[in-house]
């Protein structure tokens, strides 16, 4: 039996969506926003995945997601859909960390070296985690302002993600190569999460909450 998966990858400046069937990616539709209005495009990009894919969304057997961490706002945007269509063809979710996302394509083009996969959290800091060549975890989840010698016992590995662009200077005598490509691609969750569906690896629908690690903040207006 064939069993067709919906893929959402919201959390960085990609918008991506990819249908599968048993881990296979069938159809990818994606672009990068430096707006992030997600907002706008996801629902169009999951209908036009699915009408390529040649499938209609009573055919879907599960729905995964970038869980996090990552922007607060598309983060929202990715559940709050995953959640809705879930719950309409009453249908599970599944997560997927999205720096293990990122790693999981870039594992493609890198697969012998320690992978740091890093999400963009503004100045000189991104949310990162590293994997060995069998995609272990190395280190915990982690919100990292960047220094010259950090991560240095891991020398050399690949820094990937859009958080990784802004240490080419900052590491430019390092043994690290500097990855400017984007890996953030709802088709990296395929494989995995189809692997999750059949060991019914789901989240609970009613309570899940994305990785957003940092509060969501407000800026208060000043007082008179």
């Amino acid at each position: 039996m064939d069993y067709h998966l919906l893929h959402l990858e919201t959390a960085t400046k990609s918008c991506s969506v990819a249908v599968s069937v048993n881990g296979v990616i069938k159809q990818v539709i994606e672009s990068l926003d430096e707006e992030f209005s997600h907002g706008e495009k996801l629902t169009l990009y999951i209908e036009e995945a699915l009408q390529k894919s040649g499938i209609t969304s009573s055919e879907l057997a599960a729905v995964s997601i970038s869980s996090g961490p990552g922007s607060y706002t598309g983060l929202r945007i990715g559940a709050s859909t995953a959640k809705g269509i879930c719950f309409a063809l009453s249908i599970p979710l599944i997560a997927i960390d999205s720096l293990r996302c990122i790693a999981l394509n870039a594992r493609e083009k890198y697969p012998d070296t320690i992978i740091a996969a890093m999400i963009d959290a503004r100045r000189m800091e991104a949310f990162t985690q590293l994997f060995d060549p069998d995609l272990k975890a190395l280190n915990a989840i982690e919100a990292t302002i960047f220094e010259e010698n950090t991560f240095s016992a891991f020398d050399p590995f690949v820094a990937t993600g859009d958080g990784a662009p802004k240490l080419k200077e900052l590491w430019k005598e390092r043994n690290v190569i500097i990855s400017g490509e984007n890996f953030a691609s709802a088709a990296g969750q395929a494989k995995e999460a189809y692997q999750k569906f059949i060991e019914k690896d789901f989240v609970d629908l009613a309570y899940f909450e994305p990785l957003y690690l940092k509060d969501f903040v407000v800026n208060k207006p000043k007082k008179a």
